[in-house]
This record gives structure tokens, sequence and C-alpha cells, in this order.
């Protein structure tokens, strides 16, 4: 009988690893290299083409090894990735993880906790208590909060409606979600998918909820429900930090007008939360403490590998409707016996400790650390901007909130944009967003990484240019 292939954990767990790793890091540097860019030329086609050439048959009969599957796979994978680790990867908010936080994924990869029940997992949960509760307290300013780890804002986002559905259905309202025209997509998918009316959408104009247009919303429609029988409850969704241009919703404005109206209010930050790390920038956030519920992303603005979410809670209480009972996980006479019950913690089952890589972040760097990179990324942003305004051939859509900044060739019609960007992936020589407001469309750069300097922000530019010009 043949012997089994080590195993990451245990006692020799490392020493198995370790070659293992000196091959892994070998076909990163090697597929970095043979990419050379911040994306691989040649589109789609070719990318797909080139990925099935190499990986060949993905099920033989026989296996080629460990170290020729890594090294090809790992290869050929570098080699035709988005790299946001390059200054002129800039497109979405997809952020460069730190090689920390990196470490941190692999050690939680080879242990493999499971976070679903205490004798699974025992520290990890542990560590995780204490980091939900760190961040709820950061977030809503009291040491009462919590917080459940999500794999991003689109599950936090539906854990909020859900939460709130429940929260009203305790009193026998129905719920009704209003949003922003702003709002980001998963709100919208998870009233649906929640069974709940589609939302009331509210004008947003310059991108950022109209809070005039929100209060004459919560007086027509409480007025009009308060003679029927149950009287409706209703979920304020504001944003901090849009996906299209970063922009924040008067959050101190609209938490008094949920306060006056009795709406609850969940806070979308999944992008702008990571200004609470900074001095200069967390006074943006005045009014997330106000929020009864609101998701962080960091994998954004916290430059953590995937997953890396969070939905906080001002009240704990919110979260006992998750509860769930598997006697195999959560039996009562455990839980009774005092080992914690986690299976309430989420709406999944298994599921990985993507606190330990939060957590080893937050402890190395600090506040101070996390501050300055986001101060980092914010001042690049203002930078790009002042270029941008100075440039006689670009226009600039606005000074950006965070580390957005919307641009697009003066005269350049719509169409002509859409093809400059596609133009610049086709090369693989820059990666830049794309996005529509007021009616008009706009090259997006979305500044993630605290490496990037003046001269990668000439340099975008100056491809730009160039393709517009063709």
């Amino acid at each position: 009988m043949s012997t089994p292939p080590p195993l990451a954990g245990g006692t020799n767990g490392p020493h198995a690893l370790r070659p293992l790793l000196e091959t892994t890091l070998a076909a990163l540097t090697e597929g970095a290299e043979t990419r050379g860019g911040p994306l691989p030329s040649g589109g789609p086609t070719t990318v797909t083409t080139h990925v099935r050439d190499t990986a060949g048959d993905l099920l033989p009969t026989h296996g080629t090894g460990a170290h020729h599957a890594l090294h090809t796979l790992i290869r050929a994978v570098t080699a035709g990735a988005a790299d946001p680790a390059d200054p002129l990867c800039a497109a979405h908010l997809h952020c460069p993880p730190l090689a920390l936080a990196t470490a941190a994924d692999l050690a939680a990869s080879a242990l493999n906790p499971s976070m679903d029940s205490w004798d699974q997992a025992p520290a990890a949960s542990a560590l995780e208590a204490l980091l939900t509760s760190t961040l709820a307290a950061e977030v809503h300013g009291t040491h009462t909060g919590d917080a459940l780890i999500t794999t991003g804002g689109t599950e936090s986002n539906q854990l909020a409606l859900l939460l709130a559905r429940e929260h009203a259905a305790t009193r026998g309202q129905p719920l009704r979600l209003l949003v922003g025209a702003n709002a980001h997509h998963s709100l919208r998918r998870a009233a649906w998918l929640l069974g709940l009316p589609a939302p009331l959408t509210l004008p947003a104009p310059r991108g950022v909820l109209d809070p005039t247009a929100l209060d004459e919303a919560l007086t027509e429609h409480t007025a009009r429900t308060r003679h029927g029988a149950p009287a409706d409850a209703y979920l304020v969704a504001a944003t901090a930090g849009t996906t299209d241009a970063g922009l924040i919703d008067p959050l101190t404005d609209i938490a008094d007008l949920c306060a006056t109206h009795g709406a609850r209010l969940h806070i979308d930050a999944a992008y702008g939360a990571g200004l609470l790390f900074s001095p200069t920038h967390r006074p943006k956030l005045h009014g997330l403490e106000r929020a009864d519920s609101a998701t962080l992303d960091l994998h954004k603005l916290g430059w953590q590998p995937a997953a890396a979410g969070l939905l906080t809670v001002r009240d704990p209480t919110d979260t006992t409707v998750l509860a769930h009972r598997a006697d195999y996980l959560n039996a009562d006479d455990d839980t009774e016996a005092g080992l914690p019950d986690l299976l309430g913690r989420s709406l999944r089952t298994t599921r990985r400790p993507d606190a330990l890589k939060i957590a080893v972040t937050l402890k190395a760097l600090g506040r101070t650390g996390l501050g300055a990179l986001v101060d980092q990324v914010c001042d690049r942003a203002r930078e790009l901007a002042d270029l941008i305004t100075a440039h006689p051939r670009f226009d600039l859509y606005d000074k950006p909130t965070i580390s957005t900044v919307l641009f697009r060739p003066t005269d350049a019609d719509d169409d002509h944009i859409a093809q400059v960007r596609r133009t610049l992936l086709d090369n693989g020589t820059a990666v830049l967003g794309r996005a529509t407001i007021d009616g008009r469309r706009w090259l997006k750069a979305t500044l993630l990484n605290p490496h990037t300097r003046t001269e990668h922000l000439t340099a975008l530019l100056t491809l730009v240019e160039g393709t517009s010009h063709r």
C-alpha cells in the first residue's frame, strides 16, 4: 500500500509544507515575470487557451506529483492574473493583500479550524470573539455591540436585512427597505432573496442619498401605514463608500431622520469602514456609530486576502434570531456544560477562521500603522485628481472622498471611453474600471495600493492619453 501524501497540520506539517512552499514561491515569481504587468495581454481567448494548454488533463489516471502540479498550475494562474499589487491595476475594490495577512491565512489553511463548533476550533473561536467585540466597539463606540464574520459585503448586507426583518416580525410588522439610487446592488438582491417587497429607491443627486427625499418618503409612508394593520417597519440603508465613486452619504442627517421616524438604520461601509483607523479621515464617518448594523469589508480598505467581511450590530440581541440547533454541533447538554455555541454565529455551517489574518494585522500594525496605509492611498487619490485637473486633455468628475477617482478624456463619447478601457485590458498595460454617473460614463481608478507613487500615476495617465488618441 502506498504512503498517503503528507498533511499540513500536526507536528510534521511545517516540515512537509516547507519544500512545497519553495515550489509555490518559485512559481509565483516566474508567473509574475512572465506576465510582466498588471494583467496578461491578449484578452479572454488568449488567457483561456494558455490555461487549458498548460493544465492539460486535470484528472489524469496517474498524477503528475505535487511539485509538478504546484509549479505548473500556480505559474499559469499567476501569469494570467490581474495583480492588484501592480500600481497600474486600479479598477476595483480589489486590494493587494499584505504579506503578513497572507502568511496568517496560510496558518489558517494548515490548521483548518471549522468555525461551527467549539471542538473543531477551540482557540480560533476564542480569538474570533475577541476580534468581533473589538471591531463592534470601533464602529458603534460601545463595548456592548457584537459582530459576525462574513464573506463580504453581499453576505453582510443580506444578514442585515434578515436581522431587521426578524426584529420587525417580533412586533408583528412587515419590513420595507429604503435605499438610495447609489446603493450597492446586493441590497436589492437581498430583499428579493428574503421575500421582501422591492425597495423604495430614493434620489441620490451627485451620488449621495438625498436627506430631503428620505424625510419625505418616511413621512409619507409612516403616515400611510399608521391607519393600516399592521404598520410597516422601515429599514434605511445608507452607504459609506459607494462602489462607483467612493462617496459617503450624509450619515448624521440620515441617522437623525431614522430616529425621528422610528426607522432602523443600516450603513453599508464595506469600502469606507477602513477610514476609522485614520485620525485624518475618521470624521468622514461621523454618524456611523448610530447605525443599528454596519457592513465592513477588510479585503477592501484593510489589505486582507479575501474573504474578510463583518456585520456589526449595536444591540447584540439582534443576532439571537440566528440561533439554530444541530445535536452533533451544539447539543443542549454541551452548551449547558459551558461549551460555546458557534452555530448561531453565521448562516453558514463550515467556515474558515478568517478572524486570524485580521487579528494578526490589527495586532501587528495597530491604529497608527493601519491609519498610515489609509492616509497614503487617500493622498495618492488626491494627487491623481490634481494631475487630472492640470491636464488639458482630461476631465475630473470630482475631488475624491476616499481613494476612488473618476475621469474621462475631454470631448470623448461614452462608447470611446469604454473602448479605451478595453484596449488597455487587451494590451495588459493598465486595469481601470468604469462608472456611469449623472448619465455619463467615466473611467475609474480605485487606489488601494499604498506603494503607488507619483510616477505610477503619471504613467497611468500617459497610457490612457496614448490609447485615447489612436
